[in-house]
């Protein structure tokens, strides 16, 4: 069946630009948030509003467990725009690593996870 749907910020809502052409000439949808106030009515509204939901049902808790895992309940612990960048990649790297630890000894992916960071 392959793609139908592309989703993508508001600045690829333009359609001049390269995604919107790449989708259209390859017969996919450019699923991008609209400016205006809400609710939207245009054809695109329905697709936008489950793209939301999945999203917000994937993600959320991803980012609360992240937060927990290393508990940043609140601003990430570094200033700077760059080093912010650098402490998250750090962070979802090292995530990502015990993961695959996890994997690879056979245990329960996501379980302990604190505990395993600390003793490293």
């Amino acid at each position: 069946m392959g793609v139908r749907y592309v989703l993508g910020d508001r600045h690829y809502n333009n359609e001049a630009g390269e995604v919107h052409t790449t989708c259209r000439l390859s017969n996919r949808f450019l699923v991008t948030t609209k400016p205006g106030t809400y609710p939207h009515t245009d054809a695109g509204s329905p697709v936008r509003r489950i793209f939301h939901k999945l999203r917000s049902a994937a993600i959320e808790p991803f980012n609360g467990l992240f937060k927990n895992l290393f508990e940043w309940n609140g601003q990430v612990p570094v200033k700077g725009l760059q080093r912010v960048r650098l402490i998250v990649l750090g962070a979802v790297l090292v995530y990502q690593l015990v993961l695959l630890y996890q994997f690879q000894a056979g245990l329960p992916l996501g379980k302990g996870i604190k505990p395993l960071l600390r003793a490293a």
